[in-house]
Order: C-alpha cells, then sequence, then structure tokens
C-alpha cells in the first residue's frame, strides 16, 4: 500500500503544552475527528475521542490540555490521557487510551502520514 502525507498545519501553529490544531481523517470509510498538539517537543497526534464513550475531548476547539499543561484531559469526564503515548492515566477511561495518529514534522509544517 502507498503512503502519502497531508499537510495539517504549520510547525508554528502549535505551541509547548498549547492549543492544539483540529483536522479530520477518514478511517474505514468514515470521516472522523482527529487532532495534533506539541508536547515535549514533539508533534502528536491522536482521534479526537476519548477513551470512554466516543465523545471528542476538547470543549472548546483546540482546548486538550488541562490547566497544568501536563496532561490531556476530556473535558466531558474528566478522563487524563498522556500526551506523549495516549495512555490512559485516570478517571473514566478505564484503562482505554487515545488512538494514535502518524504524523511527521517537516520544516514547512506537520502533515499526516496516510495510506492510499
Amino acid at each position: 500500500m502507498a503512503v502519502g502525507k497531508r499537510l495539517i498545519c504549520a510547525r508554528q501553529d502549535l505551541e509547548e503544552g498549547g492549543r492544539g490544531v483540529r483536522f479530520e481523517v477518514t478511517r474505514a470509510g468514515e470521516v472522523q475527528p482527529a487532532f495534533v498538539i506539541r508536547f515535549a517537543g514533539v508533534a502528536r497526534a491522536y482521534l479526537n475521542r476519548c477513551g470512554h464513550i466516543p465523545v471528542e475531548l476538547d470543549y472548546l476547539p483546540g482546548d486538550f490540555f488541562d490547566l497544568s499543561r501536563l496532561y490531556l484531559v476530556c473535558a466531558t469526564h474528566g478522563a487524563l490521557y498522556d500526551p506523549a503515548t495516549g495512555t490512559c492515566l485516570g478517571g473514566r477511561c478505564n484503562g482505554r487510551g487515545l488512538t494514535p495518529l502518524p504524523v511527521v514534522e517537516e520544516a514547512d509544517g506537520i502533515y499526516l502520514m496516510e495510506e492510499r
């Protein structure tokens, strides 16, 4: 299967522990919400779906971090996730983490790696 890349945003659109950028992906023929954030200097992307029930994490668009800027938080349930891995750290996610998406950061932007 061939792999392509799709521009999500410019590099400067992501600040360490700051607002994320929302985008959409198609998986199994269904369009799904996703997001990319910067944590520990690395761009990381996940499906925008809580591990507890399929609701989007951000209450306000792009607001994925908790107040400490150390964890991703579900605004609906308060579930906490590790921004580096998407692993459930506590709350109602009951051990179910976020679904990671492959991204690469290049000089001109952050790209989603897609199978075609």
